[in-house]
């Protein structure tokens, strides 16, 4: 019991360094809030690389909700296979991954403390989920 507790503090306070250190770029206008669970059995890779001056990689394990701010314009690619290979299996438009709708501030610490109670399962999101991925929230 004690080993997974430490396995989520650790991994939540990878995520929010990773948050820290790659922030969404100055030059994007909006954010939005977005959700992506994996339902599949198998871990995954969720990366949005089409957005200049700004790279976000995560690793989803089967079952995870991965909470996140990414631009308007932003396409959330799922790579998905075994050890040493991956396969890009999906991409899907952050917009349709939306769970907020009013416009995000990275720097307000309410949002944040939202973000976190999203991640660690506590909070409710508010808004409509359009994908199919999402939707098992």
């Amino acid at each position: 019991m004690l080993r997974s507790v430490y396995s989520h503090v650790l991994q939540h306070f990878i995520e929010i360094m990773a948050q820290i250190f790659d922030p969404i770029p100055s030059n994007a206008k909006t954010a939005m809030v977005c959700c992506y669970v994996n339902a599949t059995s198998r871990i995954q890779i969720a990366r949005i690389s089409n957005i200049s001056s700004w790279y976000f990689e995560r690793v989803v394990f089967p079952g995870q909700r991965l909470v996140f701010e990414a631009p308007l314009e932003a396409l959330l690619e799922i790579h998905s296979g075994m050890m040493a290979s991956a396969i890009l299996a999906d991409t899907i438009p952050c917009d349709r991954l939306q769970v907020e709708d009013a416009i995000v501030s990275s720097l307000n610490q309410e949002h944040e403390q939202r973000l976190e109670e999203l991640n660690e399962g506590m909070g409710t999101p508010t808004g409509v989920l359009t994908d199919s991925a999402a939707a098992t929230l």
